[in-house]
Order: structure tokens, then sequence, then C-alpha cells
């Protein structure tokens, strides 16, 4: 990727590693993402970002890659991963940033909106409802109970660990592989989750944040409406998240719309970039729009 820089910024007792874009006076964008990715999952997104005069910071969150990874699972509730994205915009020298997360990025999206909405100008939540939808829908179909099983499984000690990390981690490419369009991963692809995944603790640090959610990590969320305005994507595809649960995290929001991607799963930054970037630029030109 072209203009990439990476620093290492201090914030809430964690160093997180992060890669930078664009201009530094353009209005800021953080990009979050999920498990089992790290600031790469968003390789289509920052240029494209960055082309469009926007700065953009795309941290590995803590547990992964070479960010910082505390030990305890008790260190990877909503609140702490909340804090640690809140101190990266305020070293950043701005005021607010619009912020967009995917998967487990996206529940810390819904959770910055959610409790410190001053940070935040808009917030895009890719295949990730709001934390509080979760145990709603679970409630009316239990199809979605079956489909979020692997959270239990991850609860268990060390055993995921060895398992995802047998073999050059198989079982994670496969995973990957089997819940995405074919070809949304190439072999290069693998090579970076691959070193990402082998940085010391970092299998650990990632189901940290599973293993948060006995402690009531999700519960730290407000069930008052979130005033920021939202735009909710979703590739329709995804095998283990329903739409159920995207038009439920609506009923969080005072503003917010919810755009369904055909052809994409759950991986929708990577199959379809060019339909997500223009939505999420979209979404963001339209403040500039009716400020003029």
């Amino acid at each position: 990727m072209e203009n990439l820089s990476f620093q290492s910024v201090e914030t809430n007792g964690v160093t997180l590693h992060t890669a930078m874009a664009g201009p530094e006076d353009g209005p800021l964008v953080i990009l979050l993402h999920g498990f089992p990715e790290f600031w790469y999952g968003w390789k289509h997104q920052i240029n494209a970002l960055a082309g469009q005069g926007y700065r953009v910071m795309a941290p590995d969150q803590r547990g992964y890659n070479w960010s910082s990874k505390p030990p305890g699972a008790e260190n990877y509730t909503l609140n702490d991963l909340r804090d640690d994205i809140a101190g990266l915009i305020e070293q950043s020298g701005k005021e607010k940033a619009f912020v967009v997360g995917h998967d487990w990025g996206g529940a810390v999206a819904w959770q910055l909106a959610a409790t410190k909405p001053e940070l935040v100008e808009k917030m895009i939540a890719i295949n990730i409802p709001h934390p509080q939808a979760m145990p709603k829908v679970m409630m009316r179909n239990p199809l979605q109970w079956i489909r979020s099983s692997y959270m239990l499984y991850f609860q268990v000690p060390k055993l995921p660990e060895a398992m995802m990390a047998a073999e050059d981690f198989s079982f994670m490419k496969q995973a990957m592989t089997n819940t995405s369009r074919k070809n949304a991963f190439s072999k290069e692809d693998f090579e970076q989750y691959g070193e990402a995944w082998a940085q010391p603790g970092a299998m650990t640090g990632m189901l940290n944040w599973y293993r948060a959610l006995p402690k009531g990590s999700f519960r730290q969320t407000p069930k008052r409406k979130i005033d920021v305005p939202v735009r909710i994507l979703w590739g329709v595809g995804d095998q283990s998240l329903s739409k159920q649960l995207a038009k439920e995290s609506l009923n969080f929001c005072v503003e917010a719309e919810l755009v369904l991607i055909g052809q994409a799963t759950h991986w929708v930054h990577h199959e379809q970039p060019v339909i997500l970037n223009r939505l999420i630029m979209e979404f963001l030109e339209a403040e500039k729009t009716e400020t003029l």
C-alpha cells in the first residue's frame, strides 16, 4: 500500500501499533478491525479513504499483532477497548473522528458512540450488531444461539489456542476460507495473517476478547439510544450473524440506516471493496454537504 506509515501510540496503559495514511490535516477516520484480523484487514479501504483527503488510522487493537497484550481476560472488556481508541483519537490532535468498525471492531465502535459520543462524528458498523441487540435476538431466534456457539468453545483455556495454531494456523485459514466467497483471501493475505497470529501471546490476546464476555463485557453498553449518526453495512451471506441482528440494532439508534450488501458474507470489506468504500465515503461526505 502506498504512503503508509506506522506509529506506536501510547494510550490507556497500552501501546497500539497503528497504520496511518492520508493528509495530517484531513478529517480523521479510525478503522477498527475484528477477529482474527489486524490493521491489514483494511487494505482495500485505507488508500481509498486517504486518497479522498481523510487522515486514516488503523490500529492493531490490544491483543493483536504488534500491539500490547495485557494478561487476563478482565483487561479486554468493551470499556477497556473503548478507552484505547478514545486515547488514540485524543492523541491525534483531533476533537472527533469518523469511526468504522467490522466484527469486534464494530462492537468497540458501538461502545464508543454509546458512551463517549463527543468523540464520534459518525460511526459505521460492518457486520456487527449493537451489543445489546444480541441477547434480544437470541431470546427470539434459537438459530442464533447455534450460530454463536463457537464463542462458548473459546472460553476453554489453552485448548483453542493450540488447535488454532496447529499446522501453521490451518484451522484459522480454513475457517476464513469456508465462511467467505471464493478468492476473498489470497495466499499473500494468509501469509500476512500468519505472521500476525504468530506474534508471542497473540492467540490468547485475541481470544481474551471473547473470554471477557462472561465478565459482563457486552453489558457495559447502555441500552439508551445512540444519538451519533449510524450506518450499518451488512453482507447478507454472513454465516454467524443474522440480518435480524442488524435490524434489531436500529432500535438502539436515534438516527440510523441499514444497507444490505448482496454477493457478500461476513467478510464484505474483502469481497465487495468498491461497493463498501462507496457506501462508507457517501456516508462520511454527507456531513460535508450538509455544512456547506
